[in-house]
């Protein structure tokens, strides 16, 4: 049983970990965080598989954590997909790390790795490995430099770019 358990309990920090070599960013500012994000590009997942025109909304909760809106259209049944869940900060307040359940009592990782600290305005952002990937906007577009400099620089970090999946916003 005690083997179990501590099978369980690596499980689920691995959940919430972050990858190997990289850090999340510092001070961070969650009131300039909260709003609604744009899914620019991501490394393919199994919750999104199918999903264009996906977002994000955040706003703070009473409790100090946020709530998180995620939803996206799905092509092929002509309809919206929506999730709702909550997030709270794994280390300090001023850290771009947080852990975010969709599913009760289950979190994973939300790493924030780059993001633009001066107009909030793009985010590069990873779950607790390298196959997971996602660049965000406040915007349905990014600039292609800007694009491109993410691109270039989460390759840098190790992660497949050449398998990013761009998400049409119109």
């Amino acid at each position: 049983m005690k083997r179990l358990l501590a099978l369980v309990v690596i499980f689920l920090a691995n959940c919430t970990g972050i990858p190997d070599g990289l850090n999340a960013i510092d001070k961070f500012d969650m009131s300039r965080y909260i709003g609604t994000w744009y899914e620019i590009a991501r490394l393919d997942n199994r919750f999104e598989k199918g999903l264009e025109r996906i977002s994000a909304h955040y706003q703070t909760r009473d409790d100090g954590g946020i709530d998180v809106t995620n939803k996206g259209w799905n092509e092929q049944t002509g309809e919206w997909n929506m999730v709702e869940g909550k997030g709270y900060f794994i280390d300090k307040t001023d850290v771009g790390r947080l852990k975010v359940s969709f599913f009760g009592p289950f979190y994973g990782a939300y790493n924030i790795i780059d993001l633009d600290k001066e107009n909030y305005s793009y985010a590069l952002v990873t779950g607790p490995d390298k196959s997971y990937l996602w660049i965000l906007s406040k915007t349905k577009q990014l600039p292609k430099e800007t694009l491109n400099k993410l691109i270039d620089k989460a390759k840098s970090f190790g992660f497949a770019t050449e398998n990013l999946i761009f998400v049409k916003q119109d």
